[in-house]
């Protein structure tokens, strides 16, 4: 029982987590929009139909790696801090990540697995993830916003 608890937590651990989800969502909804437009956080979690909560610490933390800007005020709001071409979906995913320990022997000090020494399986894991790294180096908010008018569109909430 252990290792089937052990292995569908690793496998659940190979999935983005919600706030990185919830990160490019904000990214993706700005870079929707005409450049400098100004969108809110209620508007964001409308459209989305998401917790505004969820999305407040998102968007600190967003604003603290200079990806959005705020805007203060009675005509205040959120808006991107850099062109959509200038953000980095792997950059974006290593900062909003808190971990990538897909194994125990990922883990600081290489945790209590009495193969680590001589297993295969964390090298081919390293290797995956990696790659899986690479491949979201190679796009950037741009290419996830190709399509902003279709994007607006389903971003209206009647």
């Amino acid at each position: 029982m252990y290792n089937e608890i052990s292995i569908i937590d690793r496998v659940r651990l190979m999935k983005l987590t919600l706030y990185t989800d919830y990160s490019l969502r904000v990214l993706i909804y700005l870079g929707a929009k005409e450049e400098g437009e100004l969108s809110n956080i209620q508007e964001i979690a409308d459209a989305y139909q998401i917790s505004k909560n969820h999305l407040m610490k998102v968007t600190h933390e967003l604003g603290k790696l200079g990806l959005i800007e705020t805007i203060r005020g009675r005509k205040g709001g959120i808006r991107l801090a850099k062109k959509p071409e200038e953000i980095n979906v792997g950059k974006v995913v290593r900062k909003t990540e808190d971990h990538f320990e897909l194994v125990e022997c990922f883990q600081p000090g290489g945790g209590n697995c009495v193969i680590s020494p001589v297993c295969g399986l964390k090298h081919a894991l390293a290797k995956a993830l990696q790659a899986y790294l690479k491949v979201l180096d190679e796009y950037t908010l741009a290419d996830l916003v190709h399509n902003p008018l279709e994007l607006r569109s389903l971003f209206q909430n009647d």
